[in-house]
């Protein structure tokens, strides 16, 4: 669901027990390239870092967790005020 942001509204989400300050409307994605991550999850066959690939939420490469423990695709969800995000570098993972 897309919300109405102005453009240049800032949000305020969690990353890895971090606050942080991003754009409205971006997505999970840029938010974590921009903070320079390269790596979202981990490959549950092998165990090997993955990251953003197809950018179109095709591939479920940058699969990340949020607070409530839901399952999400970075590279198609937009950052929303509050929201907590959990990559495999976060604290338990």
């Amino acid at each position: 669901m897309a919300a109405n942001h102005r453009i240049g509204e800032t949000v305020r989400v969690v990353v890895d027990g971090r606050e942080v300050e991003a754009l409205a409307g971006q997505t999970i994605a840029a938010l974590l390239v921009s903070l320079g991550y390269r790596s979202f999850n981990r490959s549950k066959v092998s165990g090997s870092r993955r990251g953003l690939f197809c950018g179109q939420g095709v591939c479920f490469e940058c699969e990340v967790t949020l607070g409530d423990g839901e399952k999400v695709r970075a590279c198609v969800t937009p950052l929303e005020p509050g929201m907590v995000i959990r990559t495999d570098q976060g604290e338990g993972a």
